[in-house]
């Protein structure tokens, strides 16, 4: 009898406690609607009813799918005993993945797609660019999601390691980026990537969220070989940075011997570079994925 009332007093804790982290996440993510709204510059509820901006909403869906995933690295784990210690520790997390989301947008304007104005171009209904601002978001989101997987603790030092972070996750992004822009230039007669986005190439914007989607999981990868420790945040730092760069490497290398494998007899080049074939770019961002997916769950 008293077994079964310590589990139905557990079972009452946990449902609090889930009320509280879901409630939290809801006011959140809808606070991110709204943030998405002011970082374009336009109405949300008349962007996305009104005007059917369907870049706008693709946008505002890659931000909440990004906070989303930045709140399932918040309450992974055992909960707090106490229901206001567990508030303050899903609303921390989750306001500071929603400021570094921002950010992390911001920075990928600045310093990825240093090209282009994106915001401009979503107000516009650039469908392309919208896909492209939702996958940097979203990458952003699953490096940040492991960090706070990977820390201990709710204090200064696990703020810190989450900014290191997020420095690494926006490192990998812009290196990647140039990295991509150098290869499409060498198969394009010297074009511009960014120029093609403008353009509306949706089928290169799928291949490009693929492998920034991919690299972003392949940093993540770093978490299961550090040990978190508060008094080592640069050598942490510098640990997720390099492991980073060689599961990158790796990734990169076994998803395109996968995609010739996969893709035999298809020329992917020409198919999305010249015929802009969103099929085509779809399965090689599935590809891209999947690899990442199936590496990282082998380290783990």
């Amino acid at each position: 009898m008293s077994n079964l009332l310590n589990i139905t007093a557990l079972n009452q804790h946990l449902l609090i406690i889930l009320f509280i982290d879901i409630a939290i996440a809801i006011a959140l993510l809808t606070a991110m609607r709204f943030v998405t709204g002011m970082t374009a510059k336009v109405n949300s509820k008349d962007e996305l009813a009104k005007q059917d901006n369907f870049a706008f909403g693709i946008s505002v869906a890659g931000s909440i799918a990004a906070l989303g995933i930045v709140l399932s690295g918040a309450i992974t784990g055992e909960s707090a005993s106490d229901y206001i210690l567990e508030a303050l520790g899903m609303f921390a997390y989750g306001l500071m993945g929603l400021m570094l989301i921002k950010v992390g947008r911001m920075v990928h304007d600045k310093f990825a797609l240093n090209k282009l104005n994106k915001m401009e171009q979503i107000r516009q209904r650039n469908i392309t660019v919208g896909i492209v601002d939702a996958a940097s978001v979203i990458a952003t989101a699953i490096i940040i999601r492991a960090v706070l997987i990977w820390v201990d603790g709710i204090n200064v030092y696990t703020f810190v390691a989450i900014l290191s972070g997020f420095i690494v996750s926006q490192i990998m992004l812009v290196l990647v980026t140039r990295i991509r822009e150098a290869h499409y230039k060498r198969n394009n007669q010297g074009d511009s990537m960014q120029d093609a986005f403008v353009d509306g190439q949706i089928a290169l914007s799928l291949r490009y969220s693929g492998q920034i989607i991919s690299t972003a999981l392949a940093v993540t990868a770093a978490s299961y070989f550090l040990i978190y420790s508060p008094e080592t945040i640069i050598e942490n730092l510098l640990g997720w940075l390099v492991f980073g760069l060689l599961m990158t490497v790796l990734v990169s290398v076994l998803t395109g011997f996968a995609k010739r494998i996969i893709l035999f007899g298809i020329n992917m080049f020409e198919e999305v570079d010249q015929q802009h074939n969103v099929g085509v770019a779809a399965v090689e961002m599935a590809i891209s994925i999947a690899i990442a997916l199936i590496l990282t769950g082998l380290m783990a």
